[in-house]
């Protein structure tokens, strides 16, 4: 191609593709007819002076969500394709993955374990109705405390059940008691015991990830002693349904473990759906060691999340 003509292509491409004129256009600014302004667009792609990229962030989350479903030998993975890595940006967009998520694969007679907090409130208030019977709701973990920070069991369970046309039942106790004698006598009453059970039975169970820091939710509701802090600092990397663990999934501190009243851990390995709705640089760890535990088998998270625990190492 002689230099005159190679110039008319590179202004005739310049002129399309990065200052957005028309071939009409571009015709009378170049002196030629539209068909050759149409021939000089076409030269420049084929002879590589234009190269097209169309990045689709679909493609990416699926992308990386069928490689965490490998690593982490999991049922499904649902990544939600993020534009900041921001907290209540990241809860936006998981509630409306996970709510979507649970239209597609709730059904007649299923029972819905539920927990508290801020994702799950986001997932609540996302939920669409669906038209299906005899579906049973149930809180997995107590709620109540003395402190006035909200944990938003009441509006989680009103909506959840809302959505699926149900009355949900609540646990009405502490998710963290001081004896292992006061937990006994609360799960020797009748009512609670029938509550815990329908939890135990539930075959979907959605939860979150609670993250080791003092101003995260559970660590505000002054369930913890001096005692039981330092033995969860620098060594859990995270909660679930109030039962802390460490980067290989394991309990971190028994004694807490045995005073804390809701779903035990090995209990959602048992689920048909257990669903860990999570993302933010502060859950990372703890979602790592939730899925070493193979407490969960279905993970709804970001992409920046979910590349980074494929990025982490064992």
């Amino acid at each position: 191609m002689d230099r005159e003509k190679l110039a008319k292509v590179i202004e005739a491409a310049k002129l399309y593709y990065l200052l957005d004129y028309n071939q009409n256009e571009i015709a009378k600014l170049l002196g030629v007819s539209r068909p050759t302004v149409s021939r000089l667009l076409q030269q420049a792609k084929s002879d590589g002076i234009v190269q097209i990229n169309i990045m689709d962030p679909t493609e990416n989350v699926e992308n990386l969500a069928v490689q965490l479903e490998k690593k982490f030998k999991i049922k499904k993975a649902v990544v939600a394709s993020i534009p900041q890595y921001e907290n209540h940006i990241i809860k936006n967009y998981l509630g409306e993955k996970a709510a979507m998520f649970l239209d597609e694969i709730v059904k007649d007679d299923d029972i819905i374990g539920v927990t508290w907090g801020t994702t799950l409130y986001h997932i609540a208030i996302e939920l669409k109705q669906k038209y299906v019977k005899d579906v049973k709701v149930v809180q997995l973990k107590g709620g109540v405390s003395l402190a006035e920070t909200n944990t938003y069991a009441s509006e989680i369970l009103y909506l959840f059940g809302k959505a699926y046309n149900t009355t949900p039942h609540n646990l009405p106790l502490p998710a963290i008691v001081d004896h292992v004698v006061v937990k006994q006598a609360m799960e020797a009453d009748r009512h609670i015991r029938k509550i815990l059970e329908l939890g135990d039975q539930a075959n979907i169970a959605l939860f979150t990830i609670g993250s080791i820091k003092k101003d995260s939710l559970l660590f505000q509701l002054g369930y913890f002693t001096e005692s039981d802090l330092d033995s969860l600092y620098g060594r859990a990397v995270g909660d679930i349904c109030s039962r802390f663990f460490d980067r290989k999934g394991e309990i971190c501190n028994e004694s807490l473990d045995e005073r804390t009243l809701g779903v035990n851990l090995g209990d959602l390995r048992k689920k048909e759906y257990s669903i860990l709705v999570a993302g933010g640089p502060h859950k990372i760890e703890g979602i790592y060691g939730a899925l070493k535990g193979k407490y969960a088998n279905v993970l709804i998270t970001d992409q920046f999340t979910a590349q980074f625990l494929l990025d982490k190492k064992d």
